[in-house]
Order: structure tokens, then sequence, then C-alpha cells
């Protein structure tokens, strides 16, 4: 087989990210809540961290892409000239218009003196002209009073006629048919008979939304027998009023976008385009008020700040603006994606037509997430929740512990140094004579050279009991841990818990790997002390119980689970950042802050007893309070153990390596 190596460039396809891989990039998020299925949906959201060709994006990568791409559109146009477009038209109709009456005159006059018309007929020509002239010097000098006059002017120059009915029907295309999609032909020429059959409509529509506003129960197949073929595609009710609403939107998305003097000009347009019908204008006002209250007509419509100067076209604004709407619609969706099944209700055509193939391909691995984790043994669904298996814990807490050492050396930690060698333990690379009593851990290749040393070469080889050579072995001195965790308000709010958390895990996981004849057992504090396993670790936050710091209990139940086991070496590590507030009298807890006297007392009382059962208490400070560092002085000068003060995220490095090198001393 042959391997070619090349420099990464960004386009080389590896494998895929497996389970382990997603797993530890939603660890941190499962320690701080102990809920699996959030983790799972901010790892959609964030996506998943690795190197190059490793990423995997998220929701919000794929947002930010939108957003991209919408502020290049928004940086790039001018959506004001679209309706300086309408006016260069407009004047090019005047302007053809003016040109063509001039002509109809001087083509009059050359006829006049050919002798083919007659003088009465030029001169009506002329006044008609005049009068032509007269009334196009008249036209208000904004596109809107222009485009209501010329409706009623009578056209001398056929050109000019046909450009004007060209843009009117442009016009109409591009300012109703957000309004009036479903009636395309009509709007081409919006006749008498057109706009009555638009109002009848509308009347229709209106009385349908009514009903639903007011809790009827609408007659939709009726509407759609008598209406249905200008809403091609739309099968309910529900699909209707979505449909009218995305396009309300977007035509009030225009008008938000311009400035006001803009708006009331494209306004004031739009009521002359349908020949100012006053019983139509009062249905489409209507309409929209009934859409305003089945919709959120907020979130459908939107101003955007245009900044560019490139021209566009109404043509051309208008697909703008559905392409922005379209933007704005799946950036809702995707921030509305809660859980795997959400994913497929996204209109995957549409994500690809506004982000590309690859955008597609990023969501597909999203919905592979979640299925990968089961198929690995790490997600299981229980009733409506779904949990961590114990597998899935036990590679959380292995992560924690790699975290930790991550930037020490390969030989940084390793088995409890001791000077003493005894039976029990694990072989080391030392060997001697084998005496009575010894492991009989037989060295075969030292003990055949032991027999050949004493009888010389030659086979067969003959040994006696003198030649059997056996490998030494570590003194195995057992560990009873006890690590009590500050579960305190103040460790929560100050984000020291998470850190707490993850070294208890990173402890629990190494004494399972590399120490498994240690004991370890686990005590969460704050009003009042329990035991927890490591895998409830995960499941641990905030309550209403976590108010005072009770080290008093903390302690008690700490040296009852210690009595238990035989090891000669027992201690508490304790992580805290602040003095005791708490202490137990006749079994209740007593809160004050600042801590009184008694409680101080009562918690001393208790390192007292700690110190007699020769239990070591080791402190690891998460702040440099006055008086916590006051409480650990006296505690450490009772019980002779250390005091640390360490940040919560070089917390395992203090905890971790201090209980590798210094924890297992053998005792006379």
């Amino acid at each position: 087989m042959r391997i070619r190596y090349s420099e990464w460039d960004g386009t080389q396809q590896i494998g895929d990210l497996d389970a382990d891989d997603l797993l530890a990039a939603m660890a941190d998020d499962v320690l701080y809540d102990g809920d699996a299925w959030h983790a799972l949906r901010r790892l959609f959201q964030r996506g998943v961290p690795g190197s190059p060709g490793q990423r995997r994006s998220g929701l919000q990568d794929l947002i930010k892409r939108l957003q991209r791409r919408r502020q290049q559109a928004l940086e790039r146009y001018d959506l004001g000239s679209s309706l300086d477009d309408i006016q260069r038209k407009l004047e090019q109709v005047i302007q053809t218009e003016r040109d063509g009456i001039k002509r109809r005159v001087a083509e009059g006059r050359d006829r006049l003196r050919r002798g083919d018309a007659a003088e009465g007929t030029q001169k009506a020509l002329e006044r008609l002209s005049a009068q032509r002239q007269q009334l196009l010097d008249k036209l208000p000098p904004d596109p809107p009073g222009r485009l209501r006059r010329l409706q009623d002017y009578d056209f001398m120059d056929p050109e000019a006629r046909r450009l004007f009915e060209e843009l009117l029907q442009s016009l109409r295309q591009h300012m109703l048919q957000p309004l009036l999609s479903g009636m395309q032909q009509a709007l081409t020429s919006l006749t008498a008979e057109d706009v009555r059959r638009m109002r009848d409509m509308l009347q229709d529509l209106n009385r349908l939304l009514r009903d639903r506003v007011n809790g009827n129960t609408p007659d939709f197949q009726a509407f759609r027998a008598k209406w249905g073929e200008h809403f091609p595609g739309v099968e309910t009710l529900d699909q209707l009023i979505a449909h009218l609403g995305r396009q309300i939107g977007q035509a009030q998305s225009l008008l938000e976008s311009l400035s006001p003097g803009q708006r009331q000009d494209l306004e004031q347009m739009m009521r002359s385009l349908l020949l100012r019908d006053e019983r139509l204008d009062a249905a489409l006002a209507q309409l929209a008020m009934h859409l305003g209250e089945l919709l959120p007509m907020d979130e459908l419509s939107r101003r955007y700040n245009f900044r560019g100067d490139e021209e566009l076209t109404l043509s051309e604004a208008m697909k703008l603006m559905d392409e922005l709407a379209q933007m704005d619609r799946l950036e809702r969706q995707l921030r509305g994606v809660q859980a795997p099944a959400d994913l497929d209700r996204l209109d995957r055509a549409e994500i690809e037509r506004l982000l590309g193939a690859e955008a597609v391909r990023d969501l597909e691995r999203l919905r592979e997430l979640a299925k990968k984790l089961e198929d690995a043994g790490y997600l299981e669904h229980r009733g409506d929740q779904l949990r961590l298996t114990a597998r899935a814990i036990r590679k959380i807490g292995e992560k924690a512990l790699r975290d930790v050492f991550a930037h020490l050396g390969r030989d940084g930690f390793g088995r409890h140094a001791v000077d003493h060698r005894g039976a029990g333990g694990d072989r080391t690379d030392e060997t001697k004579r084998y005496e009575f009593g010894d492991a009989f851990l037989l060295d075969l290749k030292e003990t055949l050279m032991n027999a050949v040393e004493r009888r010389g070469p030659g086979t067969p080889v003959r040994l006696s009991a003198d030649d059997f050579e056996v490998s030494r072995t570590e003194l195995a001195t057992r560990a009873g841990t006890v690590v009590m965790l500050d579960m305190s308000r103040s460790m929560i709010n100050n984000g020291c818990f998470l850190a707490a958390k993850k070294v208890a895990l990173a402890l629990a996981a190494l004494i399972r790997d590399q120490f498994p004849r240690d004991h370890l057992s686990i005590v969460g504090f704050s009003l009042y002390a329990r035991e927890f396993s490591p895998e409830q670790l995960l499941s641990l936050s905030w309550s209403e119980w976590n108010i005072g710091t009770n080290m008093h209990h903390g302690f008690e139940l700490a040296r009852r689970l210690l009595a238990r086991h035989r090891g000669a070496n027992k201690q508490i590590i304790m992580i805290t950042d602040g003095e005791p507030t708490a202490h137990l009298e006749a079994g209740e807890a007593q809160f004050a802050y600042p801590p009184t006297v008694r409680t101080i007392r009562e918690t001393l009382r208790e390192v007292q007893r700690c110190t007699r059962d020769g239990i070591v208490i080791n402190t690891f400070m998460l702040e440099k309070g006055q008086a916590l560092q006051a409480f650990v002085e006296q505690l450490a000068r009772i019980n002779r153990g250390r005091a640390f003060f360490a940040a919560p995220e070089r917390l395992g490095e203090y905890v971790l390596v201090d209980y590798v090198t210094a924890r297992r001393k053998a005792v006379s």
C-alpha cells in the first residue's frame, strides 16, 4: 500500500467524526447542567469543533452565512433607485409624446403644402397639439402625479401610448402582485371587469378570514372551488393565510425600506394603478387587518437598511425583497431548531438555493449526531428523556482526566511513588532471588542464567531452589479519599462549580484506571451534605437548598464514609470558595452570614475528630478572601493538612497532580 502526504489546503476529504469525537465535543456542556438533551441541542447550534477538515458547521454557522449574504446585498444596492427608474421611464414616455406631437404637426404642414390636406384640418391638428402640449406642461413633477394624470391622457403618439401601457403593465405586475398574486392575468390589463372580479374575490377572502378570526368554521372548500385557480398549490386555509402573509409582508418590507418621501410616492402609485376604486382599496385594507390578527406580521415584514449605490429596476427590487424575505424565513427556521426532527422540516431546496450544496451536507451531518451517539451506546431513551449511559459517563470522566494532564509530559504522572518493596503490588523491572513468602512471579530468563552460571554451559540445564529469580513488586498501599465539593450558590454563580465537577470526574477516572485498589467517595455540601456517585455528578445543578456552606456536616459525613475504609491512608480533598456559614444542631442546619463563632467552633471540632481518626484534610481554595484564608489556616494547624489557592481553570492540575505525587506514602 502506498500513501501520499501533501500540505493541507482545505480541499482534502478525510474521515467523518466518530461518536467519541461527538461525545468529547458535548462533554463540558453535559457537565455544566447535567442535561444530555440540552448539550446535544447546543451541539446542533455551535457545530462540532475540530481541526481543518474535521470541524462540522452548526446552525449558528449557517445563520452567520445567511447574515453575511444579506449584508452584502444591503451594502451593494440602492433601493430608492427603483423609483428613479420609474421616473426615467415616465420622462421617456412624455418626451416620446412631445416628439410625436411635433412630428405629426410637421407632417401635416408637409401634406398641406403638397395639397394633400385641407387648411382647416391642419389648424384643428395644431389646436389639438397645443392642447396636448399644455396638458404635458401641466403634469405634476412627482411620479405618482404623472402616473395618475397620464392614465387619463389621450396619447397622440402610438409609440408613447405603447411605452406607457408597458410601464403600467410592469408596475401592476410587480407592485400589485404581492397583494393580488392569484390574479396574474387580470393584472396585465386591469379593466373595469377585472377590478370587479378582484373586489368579489377579496370580499369572499375577507369573509373567510373573518370567520377564522371570530372562531367560526370557515368554508374553505367553497372558496377554493370558486377561486382556487388563482392560488395554485394552496390546499388548506392555513396554507392560504401563510401565502398571503408572505406576499403582503414582502410588499410592506419594500415600503418600510424606502425613505418617507419614496414610500409616499410608491403608495400613491399603487393606489392609482387600481383605477382609484375605493371599494377595492377598502377590501385590501380589510385583508391586511385580518392577516395582522392571524399572523405575526412584524416577523413577516421588516425594514432593510440599504447603503449601496448600484441601481435597481422595480422588477429587480421586488425579486431582491423576495430573496431577503426567504433569508429571514430560513433564519427563523434555523433558530427554531430544537430537536433532530426539526431538521427534517427545513426546505432542502431553499437552503441549497440560498447557501449552496455544502450547507445541505452540513445539515445532513447534524441529523446524524444523535444517531451516532445512540449507535455507540452513549445515549439512550428513557421514556421521553434522552440520557447518557454509564459508558458515556466514564468516557466523559476520561476526557476530563486527559484535559487536566494535556500540558504535562507523558511521564508527568504514574503510580504512587513509595520507597518500600513488598508483595501484592504490580511488578517492577527489578528481580531478586526467591525467598520463602515471596510471590512466585518467576523471571524465567534470569532463573536459567543463574543455573548456567552455577553449573556452566551444557544441556540439559538443571535447576535448583537457589536458582529461582522472581520479580520485585511495588508496595501496594490503599488510599481512601473523599472529595468534598462546595455546592453553595456562590460556587455556581462564580462559575467555579463546573471546574469542581470536572475535577471530581477526572479523579474518579484516574482512580478507576490507575489505582483500582483506592476508594473514592464524593460529598456535596451546601446547607446540608450528601453523598453522590460519579454518575450523579453530571446531573447536579442549583436548587433552593444550595444555600450556605455547611462544612461541619460535610466533614462529619466524610469521616463516616472513611471509617468503612480499611486502608491506612485516608484523606479529604475539600474544594470551596468560602468559609463555613452553617453547622448542624440536633440534625438541623443553622445558617448565618457572616458566620457565627458557633459555626466556626463546631466545624473545627469536626476537623479535630477527623484528625484523631488519621484523616488528612487538604483544602483547595478558589477565592482569596481573608475570612476563608483565616479559617483554612486554623484548619491546617489542627489537622496538619495542606492548603492551596487555585484558579478554577487550573484546579484539576493542583488536585490530580497532588493526588498522584504526594498522597500514597507508607505508614509505619
